[in-house]
């Protein structure tokens, strides 16, 4: 029967299959198996990268060195640096997440006078909406999203209500503690609590705790506190985490599987770049004839040439001749290798790569079907972060305005939509406005679309877009000035109905 599989045992599977025929019997299958698959084969010509640890196993060897190298590429690298930013420019953009809040009453509509307040109250919190009260709230998505990306994973400690020391500085009692991955130390362990990589976890694997340290490991106040940790319970954290294997704890960087082709186009960069710096500095020689031409020469002094334009030179002796070195620099192949790395690193990171590597060569239907192929990238990682860090946020945010009572809660609003919102993401930009324009007017005008989705899809807010038309035509009546624009927004009366020839009046 093997024999007709085309599988044939050996002597060491002959053996086995005498001793326990079970365990002959899996060597025999794993064999069939691998016999179905080349790739599943071993050959010389091919690395094997096959890694049967666990998740947890992967990151805690791999990820704090990989954050180390993604930082420094941020720090020392501008494309990195330029590739990130196209990232998190896109994912939250330059006004962060929109919050449209949707409160609704029991019969379904939307409580008006309760979504006013609560925007009222989250215009004043976002100021300060961190404990340090550095940084506005669109710069704190920034952050979070940037150190999430680079590193693979940033915490947040939620503060909430009456804290020791602490001024919330808003009407709403409510600040966030931004925490970076080395504060929870990916060595800690404490098998007999459940803790693993600084994560208590209970028997299902859901966190209840995190290890912190009270002090950034190797900071100024490092020493003088030692290797203090605190428990933070997992209810007052967020952990927003890149993970791409199921039962993974900890985040990796999206910049693990880039990293040696950035540092390699880094290197070749500068390797050409001091090639051209040598190419630009002339160095000629003196090329001699054989020494019977010039006895004189041992014992003399080394000459030098002087060069300007349009010289003469008439000094050479018999058999002498000028040389130049040529370094072939600059490398005409640059800009093609540059380009494919490039296009490498844009698929492996998500992002666009006329983004990164600012080439925008091409046609507008090219530039389109990349923007558009590209754009669900940017969508998925925006999702992530809504879903990880800025809903909970705005969850964390309505519930504290109503229990301190900054923003109480009506009762006529159903408890379980007052923290209801819509969550508005950047919008695809125009490429070229006058052509989405009148697709856009086309659509409204034959009834698509509505001038709502339109408004959106421009990454503006129609609610506010309303109210500026509606203040800036009501001063420009108060001033007499008329536009063009008010004629045509004017409602005319419908055309009236025709009469009946028998209603007409007698001649």
């Amino acid at each position: 029967m093997n024999r007709k599989a085309g599988i044939e045992m050996n002597v060491v599977d002959r053996l086995i299959s005498y001793i326990a025929p079970g365990a002959a019997l899996k060597r025999m299958s794993a064999r069939h198996v691998l016999s179905q698959y080349d790739a599943a084969k071993p050959s010389r010509l091919r690395r094997s990268g096959t890694d049967p640890r666990s998740p947890d196993q992967q990151v805690q060897q791999g990820a704090p060195a990989l954050r180390a190298l993604a930082r420094n590429l941020e720090q020392n690298h501008d494309i990195a640096r330029g590739a990130l930013r196209v990232l998190v420019n896109n994912v939250v953009g330059a006004t962060g997440i929109g919050i449209e809040p949707q409160p609704r009453r029991k019969d379904g509509t939307i409580h008006e006078e309760y979504a006013q307040a609560l925007r009222n109250a989250y215009r004043d919190w976002a100021l300060t909406p961190e404990v340090t009260h550095r940084h506005h709230w669109s710069k704190v998505q920034r952050l979070v999203c940037k150190t999430w990306i680079r590193d693979g994973e940033c915490f947040s400690q939620r503060l909430m209500g009456p804290v020791a020391g602490l001024d919330h500085g808003t009407t709403v009692p409510y600040s966030l503690e931004l925490l970076e991955a080395d504060l929870v130390p990916m060595d800690y362990h404490d098998p007999d609590k459940g803790v693993q990589q600084g994560v208590e976890r209970n028997m299902w694997g859901r966190p209840t705790a995190y290890i912190v340290h009270k002090a950034f490991p190797s900071g100024d106040n490092w020493s003088k506190r030692g290797i203090d940790v605190k428990r933070v319970d997992a209810g007052r954290m967020f952990h927003v985490a890149s993970v791409d294997r199921i039962g993974q704890m900890r985040g990796v960087s999206e910049f693990a599987s880039v990293i040696t082709r950035l540092a390699d186009i880094k290197e070749y960069e500068e390797s050409e770049r001091i090639a051209a710096k040598v190419a630009a500095s002339l160095t000629a020689y003196v090329k001699k004839g054989s020494p019977d031409m010039h006895p004189e020469a041992a014992g003399t002094a080394a000459r030098e040439i002087s060069f300007s334009p349009g010289m003469i030179i008439d000094s050479l002796g018999v058999g002498e001749e000028i040389g130049l070195i040529d370094s072939n620099r600059p490398n005409p192949n640059l800009i093609t290798f540059r380009q494919g790395q490039l296009r490498a690193v844009a698929a492996g990171l998500g992002g666009s790569y006329s983004s990164i590597a600012r080439d925008y060569n091409g046609t507008y239907s090219a530039q389109r079907q990349e923007l558009v192929e590209q754009w669900i990238h940017y969508a998925v990682l925006a999702d992530e972060f809504v879903g990880q860090f800025v809903e909970p946020v705005w969850q964390d945010f309505v519930l504290t305005a109503h229990l301190s009572g900054a923003v109480p809660m009506p009762k006529d609003v159903t408890p379980d939509s007052a923290d209801d919102a819509l969550f508005v993401g950047q919008s695809m930009p125009w490429i070229d406005p006058m052509k989405e324009a009148m697709a856009w007017h086309t659509l409204v005008s034959d009834g698509f679309a509505s001038e709502v989705e339109v408004m959106r899809k421009r990454g503006a807010n129609p609610r506010d877009v309303i109210e500026q038309i509606a203040a800036h035509r009501k001063l420009c009546k108060e001033k007499g000035l008329v536009f063009s624009s008010d004629f045509m927004n004017e409602v005319k009366a419908p055309p009236a109905a025709p009469v009946p020839p028998e209603d007409l009046p007698e001649a």
